[in-house]
């Protein structure tokens, strides 16, 4: 009597985060899980950059340089530390139709050197190559 063995099957190593649901035209967005920041590791016409926008405490004084909106976001680029931001508007979300998806507490988002985390309460980004980054909740803040 002849034995035959049952065929080997590989399976695709599988992932607990589907990264394709975060991008839009080469930029990763996403809401934090409280639902208080939108935020995005985006790719510029001149640089790449990760950052948050919503409402923190306490907010460093305005610049003189900053005539529109200032400290409703935290920006970490490829150089320097993390810092607030002055823009005239919504940078960090896709603009979609639906609200950009919640990166799940714990479950980093690495992309285009680039890693945010989150937690219940707050987000953190960090640039891979110079560990620059920033934290945000509503009532904390930190860059570095």
């Amino acid at each position: 009597p002849t034995t035959t063995e049952p065929p080997t099957t590989t399976l695709p190593p599988t992932t607990t985060l589907t990264d394709v649901q975060f991008e839009r035209n080469e930029s990763y967005y996403f809401t934090t899980p409280d639902g208080n920041f939108q935020c995005g590791i985006i790719k510029l016409p001149t640089r790449i950059e990760a950052g948050c926008e919503g409402t923190t405490t306490p907010v460093p004084p305005r610049p003189e340089s900053c005539m529109v909106n200032w400290g409703n976001g935290i920006r970490v680029t490829d150089q320097g530390e993390g810092a607030f931001m002055c823009s005239g508007g919504e940078v960090y979300t896709s603009g979609g139709p639906d609200a950009d998806p919640v990166l799940a507490a714990g479950q980093p988002l690495s992309k285009l050197g680039f890693t945010c985390t989150t937690t219940a309460t707050d987000v953190s980004c960090v640039n891979d190559q110079t560990t620059h980054g920033f934290t945000v909740a509503a009532d904390s803040n930190e860059v570095f």
